[in-house]
């Protein structure tokens, strides 16, 4: 593949593309690229690079990852690491890296969780996949039930002043614990800078459980994971279980999933959708964009087309 030069026009529409995050400084794309599926080291990498080049073209500076995304663990880190040496190194400053640790990474008790231990050692070997020197944001992945949270909190406060993050957030923890990191990380001098919670048209539990609300009171930005529900929201599965589709595999999303109460519901949003002029993709994602509080969407891709597609909700 030839030598990457980023497009000229890739901030054309800045006024209508990026948020700000919160009460930061930061501006995140209302759209963000996530690696969790399509950039592990069992897909192709020249089709993750053009994915990944579409992208940061079209205004996309967010770029999701976490310490376990692949498969196999690691590797999608690993592939961004790739893709810094080939093409994203001249335009590092530009870029918003995030991973994160939390869920299981190493075998024995020290490769899972909440710990200092665990967070620190998985955010050193992230860096090395992914060839950099720090991340723009690190995330506690989940709620450790078992840790003190003043362990979790205190070692991110502390990977804040090593210089190997400059913004920390959480994901998936319960409104209490969330209360306690926004107080206990203020008063540390390090901020909560973002929420990610999984909001989409089919799971509001951030909307119901108040999240949404206080992250909007306390000034947290919020960046929904899922927005498409594993693909429930698309054109997917609106005539029953293809062949082939992420469902088949049974393993984030399982086909019993799929009841025939549940495909009267999309069969119905897709009319609205249909009404509208637009996918019930892009209805999906503009439906997220239009609760008061959220940052950005989060999305993954396995195509240039697919990635094209979604980004008309910021039109």
């Amino acid at each position: 593949m030839e030598q990457y030069i980023a497009a000229e026009r890739r901030y054309m529409e800045a006024d209508s593309m990026y948020r700000r995050c919160g009460l930061s400084g930061v501006l995140l794309p209302k759209v963000s690229l996530g690696f969790w599926h399509n950039f592990g080291g069992n897909d192709s990498y020249d089709r993750s690079r053009e994915i990944v080049r579409y992208a940061f073209d079209h205004g996309i500076t967010h770029f999701d990852l976490a310490n376990n995304y692949g498969p196999p663990y690691g590797s999608a880190e690993e592939t961004l690491g790739r893709l810094m040496s080939d093409d994203f190194r001249p335009y590092r400053d530009e870029l918003f890296i995030s991973t994160k640790a939390g869920y299981d990474m190493w075998p024995g008790p020290y490769g899972n969780w909440g710990s200092r231990k665990y967070l620190m050692a998985s955010l050193d070997q992230s860096l090395r996949r992914m060839k950099l020197d720090y991340v723009d944001l690190f995330y506690s992945h989940r709620y450790d039930p078992e840790t003190p949270l003043e362990e979790t909190l205190q070692a991110l406060t502390d990977i804040v002043r090593q210089g190997k993050a400059l913004y920390i957030g959480i994901s998936r923890w319960p409104l209490e614990a969330l209360k306690f990191a926004c107080d206990y990380l203020r008063r540390h001098d390090t901020p909560l800078l973002i929420y990610q919670g999984r909001l989409n048209m089919l799971d509001r539990a951030p909307v119901t459980e108040g999240i949404l609300d206080f992250c909007r009171a306390e000034g947290i930005g919020f960046i929904s994971f899922s927005p498409l529900a594993q693909g429930l929201l698309t054109d997917r599965y609106l005539n029953g279980i293809p062949d082939g589709s992420r469902m088949t595999q049974n393993r984030f999303l399982k086909e019993d999933m799929l009841t025939p109460d549940l495909l009267r519901h999309l069969q119905q949003l897709n009319r609205e959708a249909e009404s509208q002029g637009r996918t019930l993709a892009e209805m999906a994602l503009r439906w997220i964009l239009e609760q008061q509080g959220v940052t950005s969407v989060l999305i993954g891709a396995s195509s240039t087309g697919q990635l094209e597609k979604n980004l008309r909700c910021i039109r």
